[in-house]
């Protein structure tokens, strides 16, 4: 086991550092930089001169060569925890980042624990109830999950929200909260808006899940360990959760290898919707202007937790099933 961990935390140095370089240079392939993005959105209001244009280069040392530009925004992280500055905003990225990041990983972890409480039952009673009016129910509903554009729901879910229960949309409080300290009646309000950014972001997800484990139960209901457990008098809700269901948990354990990496990015379209403070209209934002040190910064949190996330679901999957050795 130690073996395993230290082995696999030496290969996360070379992947995690291959992937900062190939974000680097694929955020520097399109034409020009912020600083032609800047001029292009100051063109009806007398454009950027020359004097600021060469100023600005030189503070941000966009007049360098990449791999210098590289290295300066590595040493920066490496030994100060600095991410540098965002061009377009002038502030650090530290900032910028650690402001939203809260959110996001409140949120993430709610909708991953509405997925997970959404799709293990339903998945286990399509299984056990196959073709069953539940099991079709669920199917049908599966797939209207998966079909339909989460930004979509949004809209739908924010229309109703409004014309019928009169509750202000977009953002996690009403407006009335928005700059006020943190009471009682505004983690109310928190509560009222929060659950829609959860179902929506989770229901495409949970539609999956039911889908998988509805799969993998049914292979596994009819094994022969099943059958002997069954011969041996074992009631079926005790043989159904202690043997089958627990091996049809794989998916759901290697779901963490994904669902790290959303926690940062997350859903960019729905965040914009919903108007959501959250690190996904930050980044898009970022690549639209060609942010070059916001855009890295949040694109190499995502690849570090990719990888993290990866080594996790592998140790509690050889945790939970047996099956499965280190070697």
């Amino acid at each position: 086991m130690i073996q395993f961990l230290y082995r696999r935390i030496l290969y996360m140095i070379p992947t995690v550092f291959l992937v900062s370089v190939v974000t680097f240079a694929i955020i520097q392939l399109p034409p020009g930089d912020y600083l032609d993005t800047l001029a292009a959105e100051l063109a009806d209001s007398g454009g950027l001169d020359e004097g600021t244009r060469q100023a600005l280069a030189d503070q941000y040392g966009l007049g360098q060569p990449m791999w210098i530009q590289y290295l300066k925004w590595m040493r920066g992280i490496l030994f100060h925890w600095d991410f540098g500055i965002s061009f377009e905003k002038n502030v650090p990225v530290n900032d910028l980042i650690w402001d939203r990041l809260g959110w996001t990983f409140g949120i993430s972890v709610l909708t991953l624990l509405f997925i997970w409480m959404t799709a293990l039952p339903i998945g286990i009673y399509s299984a056990v109830k196959k073709y069953s009016v539940g099991d079709y129910v669920a199917t049908f509903l599966g797939f209207i999950g998966l079909a339909v554009p989460n930004f979509l729901l949004a809209l739908v879910m924010m229309y109703v929200a409004f014309k019928y229960f009169g509750q202000s949309v977009g953002g996690l409080v009403s407006p009335e909260y928005l700059d006020q300290p943190w009471s009682w009646a505004k983690f109310v309000d928190l509560l009222k808006h929060i659950w829609m950014p959860i179902v929506v972001v989770g229901t495409s997800g949970a539609a999956a899940l039911i889908r998988i484990m509805r799969a993998n139960l049914l292979d596994e209901l009819y094994r022969p360990y099943v059958v002997t457990a069954r011969a041996k008098g074992m009631s079926e809700f005790q043989l159904l959760l202690r043997y089958p269901v627990r091996v049809a948990l794989n998916p759901f354990i290697s779901t963490i290898g994904w669902i790290l990496p959303t926690l940062v990015s997350g859903e960019i379209i729905v965040a914009v919707v919903m108007n959501l403070p959250t690190t996904g209209p930050l980044l898009l934002r970022a690549l639209l202007v060609q942010d070059m040190y916001l855009a890295g910064s949040l694109i190499l949190i995502v690849s570090l937790l990719t990888v993290l996330g990866t080594l996790i679901s592998d140790l509690l999957l050889a945790w939970i099933d047996p099956r499965i050795r280190y070697q």
